[in-house]
């Protein structure tokens, strides 16, 4: 849990931190839109590298943005198998036979009885699943023993990997950018940004201050309750309660023991922040000054202008130069 840094708040002196908040809210949009208007390898490619070029230039750690990108891992995993087995159009690359028999059953079994066993001293576990899931594809693939009585025949096209490439891409660029706006913008800061930007929803009676604080809040409360999480978690695991291990039965009551605390701390956080905020005559709606005012700077227009050129660019190479 300590990996997953959306929402928090790293303070720094780069340039992406003294940007106002409405310009890199703007930027992150226009650049997410890009993400999924580019249909070439290149060209994502050479997105990623610009990201990857601004965290140099703003100062973040790229290893921080790793950190966050592990709880993910998962998802990115199944999603690239899902797009490998499901999708089968383009141009067929390879055929993967593979062959059950009683041996290779009973090996793949205790291959997986290995991987139980071993996983708890793995610390990239991710990794790890990935290995053995290729180690027992390997073997059921070059090896039968016995008499076989399935061959089940996995096909790879090209589309499937493309896809899959495309996906995962995808998903780390928004998760690196919205990493970045949350670890350069103060929770204060980012709430006027959000407020000022969404103030034309006001003509259709929508209050955009209560819309603006409801996101800053959820943002801000991430790390916090992932933070009460993490202690709630170290507290069980010194009464021995080991939440990676065990039978599925013994994990559903060790989530539902750290579900029903995480409530309560929920409810209780919410009720303190209510009474914060009526102490302080907070009132939704209620025209209010500011100790901090959002001032737009050179930068800011410079950034918009790049953005707007990146998208406008995106969407000529798909449209025109396709």
């Amino acid at each position: 849990m300590n990996n997953i840094i959306i929402g928090q708040y790293v303070p720094g002196s780069s340039f992406l931190y003294k940007m106002d908040p409405r310009s890199k809210i703007i930027a992150l949009f226009l650049l997410m839109i890009s993400t999924f208007i580019l249909t070439d390898v290149l060209h994502i490619l050479i997105m990623l590298a610009l990201i990857l070029v601004l965290l140099w230039f703003g100062g973040i750690p790229i290893g921080r943005i790793v950190r966050g990108l592990r709880p993910i891992m998962i998802l990115l995993t199944f999603t690239f198998v899902f797009q490998i087995l499901f999708v089968k159009t383009g141009t067929l690359l390879t055929s993967i036979q593979l062959t059950f028999s009683l041996f290779n059953i009973l090996i793949m079994a205790g291959l997986i009885v290995l991987y139980a066993i071993t996983k708890k001293y793995i610390r990239y576990r991710v990794l790890y699943f990935i290995a053995f899931f290729a180690l027992i594809i390997a073997f059921l693939a070059n090896f039968s023993l016995g008499q076989v009585f399935s061959t089940p025949i996995i096909n790879v096209y090209t589309d499937g990997i493309k896809g899959a490439f495309f996906i995962m891409i995808r998903l780390v660029i928004i998760v690196t950018l919205s990493t970045i706006l949350t670890l350069t913008t103060k929770p204060t800061d980012l709430t006027l940004g959000l407020e000022q930007l969404l103030k034309p929803l006001s003509i259709i009676k929508i209050s955009a201050e209560e819309i603006a604080l409801i996101i800053s809040i959820a943002l801000r409360y991430i790390p916090t309750l992932l933070d009460e999480a993490n202690k709630i978690m170290l507290a069980q695991a010194s009464r021995g309660v080991d939440f990676s291990e065990g039978k599925l039965k013994d994990k559903i009551m060790q989530i539902i023991s750290l579900l029903v605390p995480m409530f309560i701390i929920s409810f209780k956080r919410s009720d303190e922040l209510a009474n914060a905020m009526e102490a302080r005559n907070f009132v939704p709606g209620k025209k209010r000054t500011r100790l901090h005012v959002l001032r737009w700077s050179f930068m800011d227009s410079v950034v918009i202008a790049t953005s707007s050129a990146f998208i406008i660019a995106s969407i000529l190479i798909v449209t025109v130069f396709s």
